[in-house]
This record gives structure tokens, sequence and C-alpha cells, in this order.
């Protein structure tokens, strides 16, 4: 959400909605900056989960995420494609904007039904979904508004938006104005003619 982790100096001020330092032994700070107060921090004891992550589903970049797993559970759904691979009991960590662009990657509508997605839709949908959070990584993630590294440093994957935040603009594969709607009361964007 709009909270961040900041590595600073020991000495470095705070600013207003600091709320917790984290002092490592060489004396550099993890500084938790949260404004609308959304995130939290748990101390577990190694091995152990908290009940807050104890249903999240597997990381999309492991092993334990691959076409088998999400064509069995797609199986099992009715809702929308985009819906499903937003679900963090499905999988963790698949964003607005990273859905919208893995599904754009793939081919696939994001309103279309799980159960209508095929096999080998899912397969190139797995790995779309993998290969665009990577970009992303390499790209030091997307600062849309206030994103931050840990570093300070903005992302630049914004540069390789193919459809998120182009509602209206020619489409980069086709030149179809790409169209917008809202789908479980997130913005959704895709081009009509690339995906189906």
């Amino acid at each position: 959400m709009s909270g961040k982790l900041i590595l600073v100096k020991e000495d470095t001020p705070l600013r207003p909605h600091d709320h917790v330092d984290l002092v490592f032994e060489d004396r550099r700070v993890l500084r938790f900056n949260d404004p609308r107060r959304f995130g939290s921090i748990h101390w577990q004891p190694l091995g152990s989960h908290h009940k807050l992550i104890a249903n999240l589903g597997p990381e999309p970049l492991s092993a334990d995420f691959d076409t088998d797993y999400l064509f069995t559970v797609a199986r099992k759904r009715k809702t929308a494609i985009k819906n499903l691979i937003m679900d963090s009991r499905v999988v963790a960590g698949v964003g607005n904007i990273y859905a919208n662009e893995a599904l754009f990657r793939s081919g696939i509508r994001p309103r279309r039904s799980c159960r209508r997605v095929s096999r080998a839709e899912i397969r190139t949908l797995s790995c779309s979904i993998k290969q665009t959070l990577c970009d992303a990584l390499d790209a030091g993630g997307t600062t849309i508004r206030d994103f931050q590294s840990v570093d300070g440093s903005q992302g630049y994957f914004k540069v390789n938006l193919r459809v998120y935040g182009r509602e209206g603009l020619p489409c980069t594969t086709c030149e179809t104005p790409i169209k917008r709607i809202t789908s479980a009361q997130r913005q959704t964007v895709y081009c009509p003619k690339c995906q189906s």
C-alpha cells in the first residue's frame, strides 16, 4: 500500500509517520514509515507462521507456483481469472499492476472465467506472471505515485507497462485503443484485440 521500509544511517532524523527502527550491528537502520497505518510488524519464532500469513498461497517466483498448481486451483473457481491471480490465498504478491500486465502478455481477458482458461493458456499465464515480476524487479519496481525501494530510489518498470495506466492509448502491439473497466473494485485495463 503506501508504507515503506527505508535503509538509513543511524543519525537520520525522524520524519512524520516513521514508526519503527530496526538497528543493525553496523549501525544502519531499517526504518518503517507508514502514513496510512495499514502496515504492521510481527516478531515470530523461526519456523512459525503468524495467523495473518498462514493462509497465503505460494510466492509467484517459487517452484510451488507452476502450471499444475494454477490450473488445479482455476478449475475449482468460478471467478474471473484476474480476481484469481490477485487472491493472496491463491498466490501471494500479484498486485493490480502486475496482474494487468501478465494477462496482457498472456493474451487473456481479465474478466474471463477461470474455468474457461485452457491448460496451455494457464501455462502461458504462470510464466507471464513470473516474467512480469522478474522484469519489474530488474527495473526496481514500478513507481506510480510514491513507491521507493529501500535505498530511496524509484522503480523504472513504469516505462515498460503495456496496458496499466494507458487507457485510451493505442496498444503497443496492434494499436487498438486500450480499454479500462472496473473489476472487483480495481482498475482493470486490457487490449480488446490482443486479449480474448
